[in-house]
């Protein structure tokens, strides 16, 4: 199927870049030597949590805003977050009211930062789906224009400049993982990329929470449980539009445990020192899940967004700590009798673990009314170190039960 029959073309994305030049970001492309190394992958790195909004969803916005006739009364959206911030952003830069309509579990901290661009923002519906069709009524009731976050060309090729840049900056790659929601971003990189280098691999990527497209392109149900960290791919439903594009264009598309996601965003952050949201994480969540498919490659990542909850974060570090070891739970059982509680700090002070939580109790879970059992949760080097703590508890004639946190 040829090229015109898309819904956008490359000429699309070139007209996006000259529209919104000076107004977003041309964000960093760098690799990451870490990476690379850890992932057997060229890894390169497209920094969009660089943007005003800290993510590249604001592109396809302004693009499609900047189109609007000069007597728009309004316009409205429907979005999990980023795409909200973007239409907000860029409408209060010139000077359009804007109306967001979001799902009722969207993380505070993106509810916040949309009000606070100047958006009226309305809760309503428990997903994306539910929320799409409350604001498309409330666009006919206020008569306000409607800015989809995906399904639209203008958007499409806004989010396309995305890999234009990759491209321009790194002309070699061989191939770019990008995440998948609806399939905006995807569609417009995939567009550009393919006409620039028609034999670069395009691989999209999916939670296994929310694997719609994946599930359209290749006729299967995989039954996710739609409960995901990575909240601005959440969709049940990709595009009319973008379906035909990835069905054309995208070589493949893989899915990703949840957990996987979670490293992905810890090991970001530990690595390059900046923080990803769930769906800006995915791309090295692909890459380090999928080794066969991309060693001994030239591989563009994108860092769609650097949007998550304070507490979400909080939570991925601390499980982040639990699943390399260093954190620790203990159970031991003792002797109730007077210094066994204290021994045992002593042996954690000379392993050189700390105590991060402690609770001891009598009531409980011991075998006699002679003994007691204290649950310590521990901070370690690593798991090795945490092991030493147990080998040293258990060389005191204590009983130890170890596991990780999670």
């Amino acid at each position: 199927m040829s090229e015109q029959l898309l819904p956008i073309s490359a000429q699309d994305v070139y007209d996006a870049e000259e529209a919104i030049r000076g107004a977003v970001k041309r964000t960093p492309m760098e690799k990451s030597v870490t990476l690379s190394e850890i992932t057997g992958a060229e890894c390169w790195l497209k920094f969009e949590i660089f943007q005003f909004t800290a993510a590249y969803k604001e592109r396809g916005a302004l693009n499609r805003l900047l189109a609007l006739p000069e007597d728009t009364k309004g316009v409205i959206a429907a979005s999990a977050g980023n795409h909200a911030q973007g239409i907000s952003y860029h409408a209060g830069r010139l000077g359009i009211p804007a109306t967001i309509v979001m799902p009722e579990g969207t993380p505070f901290n993106k509810v916040k930062r949309t009000e606070e661009l100047g958006a009226r923002v309305v809760l309503t519906g428990k997903d994306f789906e539910e929320a799409t069709k409350a604001a498309y009524e409330l666009a006919d009731k206020e008569n306000l224009t409607f800015i989809h976050p995906f399904d639209d060309p203008l958007v499409m090729a806004g989010q396309g400049t995305v890999g234009l840049e990759m491209l321009q900056d790194v002309p070699d790659l061989d191939t770019l993982v990008v995440p998948i929601g609806g399939g905006g971003l995807i569609s417009g990189v995939a567009t550009i990329a393919k006409h620039l280098r028609p034999k670069i691999r395009i691989v999209g990527v999916q939670t296994e929470a929310f694997p719609a497209m994946k599930e359209k392109m290749d006729g299967t149900q995989l039954a996710g449980d739609n409960i995901s960290i990575a909240e601005g791919i959440a969709v049940n439903q990709p595009g009319e539009r973008t379906q035909n594009v990835v069905r054309q264009l995208v070589d493949e598309i893989v899915t990703v445990p949840e957990r996987a996601i979670e490293a992905a965003i810890i090991t970001i952050m530990e690595i390059e020192k900046v923080v990803v949201e769930g769906a800006g994480g995915i791309g090295l969540a692909a890459v380090m899940t999928h080794p066969e498919l991309f060693q001994g490659h030239k591989v563009g990542i994108v860092l769609s967004g650097g949007n998550i909850d304070s507490r979400m974060l909080a939570n991925a570090i601390m499980r982040g700590m639990a699943r390399d070891g260093r954190l620790a739970r203990l159970r031991i059982t003792m002797m109730d009798q007077p210094g066994a509680l204290a021994l045992v700090t002593d042996i954690v002070a000379n392993v050189g673990t700390n105590i991060i939580e402690m609770r001891h109790q009598r009531e409980f879970g011991a075998l006699s009314l002679k003994q007691t059992e204290m649950e310590l949760v521990v901070e370690a080097k690593d798991q090795e170190h945490a092991l030493r703590l147990v080998r040293a508890l258990e060389e005191a004639d204590f009983k130890v039960d170890y596991a990780k946190t999670v």
